[in-house]
């Protein structure tokens, strides 16, 4: 913590608000939240439900002192509009306004950076170590949804806090996704007379009697493991208290006087603390709370009704989902996995129609992986359908479980490429290099929805080992292609330069080729279906022609497909102008894709300009 911070006067945002002005407070924020956020489009459903809970936090805590990690990110909007950002909420996700997420770079409020689920308890005990170790005295709370539970991470994070003696507060928001069933009235009666002052001064109290004497401590041991059966037959709590934690709760998500007692109550505590909050997902918005799975990730709206204002058209993913259910129900082999994400990546009618093959992991993108493995070696089908970024964090299974014995496994990587709003925790621009480096590893990338669905069927029974389908988010552009079975094939023929793509970015190599045609220039179109291994023979063909080459692609610059060709040009000493249009060596923020593409030079005119600086007839900016 630099040390202007640590001199900082230690004073909460709204440490002088009233409860009454609290619930006020509370009132105004939902109607905010549910306003902006139609407008806009983003998580709704999960903010609505944390809001008492984030401004109870900002009455006991100085966020700008004190370190408040999220997990995922999804809940931070309410702690955004109380860090100096509420006027700035109509930019929510919008491009150059601020970010979905909590983003350090964006107000000192922000800890770190929260884009996936489960890492929250590993990274705030890394912060109070840091404060041991630097001698320095703030506080460090983890604010960890019960659907990020479902992560083995979130496990090893609880496992090494709950053991560490250091002073933290891992606080569950537990909205009924995953973990206890609603434990009832009794239990709730119990939580709140344990957290009262009186109640934890005569167990301190009674402790220190019974353990003066003999006699007093058997009687204390014996009445100590009545009091804990007890207790953990009706308290979500002794897995929590067995990790090293003291358990408080669970508690109200939506008493706000009642979670500001208790958080300063918790603040006292110099141990490890979970407390647990029990909310609703949507709270104060019917629509919401009727279908909180519609609104975590809810397009604009209408703010009275729910309504989308713009119905969503044909997507990759939803045709991906109806390929495979048909697939399936022709090969008994053939199963889906997810990893808590049945709607996004399309799988709804799958899990309806072949529920005995459906297999939904949680937030355990690893174990999806290994089960995958372990399903494939006792010759099943398995199609793990998963958001590129997400895949990321099954690496080592790809490798270890997947790879090194040349497993057939079939992944749906969905969401490839920029996806927009959620910005650079949420872009799929890795995985053409990271899926390279595997070994027996074969990428495949339809641009269409009828070569998705050959490819689809030619990576479940035609090909070995690993296969990966990549798609993007939303619907195909102009080209509709059927083609897909080749490794690669030229869409329009030329003579002066190659322009080669991939995926849906071969609508603006398409444009640009147009655009390029209106000058005299004759560009030749290779479009790539296969990645992985890459089959470079056809654009090495073409580059003999025409002697210069442009790539363009949707993905990071360092092990791209460009980066490949040229390598291999330069291999088969074939000299060639060449230039590489792609997301560059940095991480993309947030913004429409087509406001993105426009500044990376990826749209039609971006790769016009570009192609013209190669030949000489032109200059751009990078």
């Amino acid at each position: 913590m630099a040390e202007s911070a640590q001199k900082k006067k230690y004073e909460p945002v709204l440490s002088h608000l009233s409860d009454q002005e609290g619930e006020a407070l509370c009132a105004q924020l939902r109607r905010e939240l549910i306003e902006n956020v139609s407008q806009t489009g983003g998580h709704l459903a999960s903010n609505l439900g944390a809001v008492e809970l984030t401004v109870a936090i900002h009455r006991v805590f100085d966020t700008a002192v004190d370190r408040l990690v999220f997990d995922v990110g999804h809940q931070c909007y309410t702690h955004k509009m109380l860090t100096g950002r509420r006027e700035d909420m109509s930019t929510l996700r919008q491009y150059g306004g601020i970010a979905g997420f909590p983003k350090p770079c964006e107000s000192v409020h922000d800890a770190f950076i929260a884009g996936h689920a489960s890492n929250s308890v590993a990274v705030a005990l890394g912060m109070a170590r840091a404060r041991t170790l630097l001698n320095e005295d703030y506080e460090v709370i983890a604010l960890i949804g019960d659907g990020a539970l479902t992560g083995g991470l979130a496990y090893e994070g609880l496992s090494n806090a709950g053991k560490c003696g250091q002073q933290i507060l891992v606080i569950l928001n537990d909205n009924g996704m995953s973990i206890t069933p609603n434990v009832g009235g009794i239990a709730d009666y119990l939580a709140k007379q344990r957290l009262k002052p009186q109640y934890l001064a005569f167990k301190k109290h009674y402790r220190k009697i019974m353990n003066a004497t003999a006699p007093g401590r058997v009687v204390y041991r014996f009445t100590h493991r009545i009091k804990q059966a007890l207790k953990q037959s009706l308290l979500p709590c002794s897995m929590f208290e067995n990790m090293g934690f003291r358990y408080l709760g669970p508690v109200d998500g939506h008493n706000l006087s009642f979670l500001i007692k208790i958080l300063r109550y918790a603040k006292e505590l110099d141990e490890p603390v979970l407390l647990h909050v029990k909310t609703v997902k949507g709270k104060g918005f019917l629509p919401a709370e009727e279908n909180p799975d519609a609104f975590h990730g809810v397009a604009p709206f209408e703010p009275l009704t729910g309504r989308l204002k713009r119905q969503p058209g044909e997507s990759f993913s939803a045709v991906f989902g109806r390929t495979l259910t048909r697939l399936a129900e022709q090969d008994e082999r053939v199963c889906a996995i997810t990893a808590a994400m049945t709607g996004g990546t399309g799988l709804e009618q799958f899990a309806q129609k072949i529920p005995n093959r459906f297999f939904d992991v949680g937030i355990a993108e690893g174990c999806a992986a290994a089960m995958a493995a372990g399903m494939a070696k006792q010759k099943a089908i398995p199609v793990f359908a998963v958001y590129s970024t997400f895949l990321q964090r099954a690496y080592d299974m790809l490798l270890h479980d997947m790879a090194i014995d040349n497993l057939h496994v079939v992944m749906g990587v969905d969401r490839v490429g920029l996806v927009g709003d959620d910005g650079e925790t949420h872009h799929g621009i890795f995985d053409v290099a990271y899926l390279d480096s595997i070994p027996n590893m074969t990428v495949l990338a339809p641009s269409s929805f009828a070569e998705l669905e050959v490819m689809l069927e030619r990576a479940l029974f035609q090909l070995d080992g690993p296969v990966a389908v990549r798609y993007p988010r939303g619907g195909e552009g102009s080209y509709v292609g059927t083609g897909g079975e080749d490794p690669s094939a030229i869409l329009r023929w030329g003579k002066d330069i190659t322009l080669v793509s991939y995926g849906t970015e071969i609508n603006n190599v398409l444009e640009a080729a147009e655009l390029l045609a209106e000058l005299g220039i004759q560009a030749e179109v290779v479009k790539m279906n296969q990645l992985t291994p890459l089959v470079p023979e056809l654009v090495e063909l073409s580059i003999r022609k025409t002697g210069a080459l442009l790539v363009a692609e949707e993905q990071a610059a360092r092990g791209g497909v460009g980066q490949r060709l040229a390598a291999h040009l330069e291999v088969a000493g074939l000299p060639a102008k060449v230039v590489l249009v792609n997301c560059g060596d940095r991480f993309v923020p947030h913004g429409t894709t087509s406001l993105l593409k426009r500044d990376l030079f990826l749209d039609g005119e971006g790769i016009m300009k570009k192609a013209l600086e190669v030949l000489g007839r032109g200059e751009t900016t990078a």
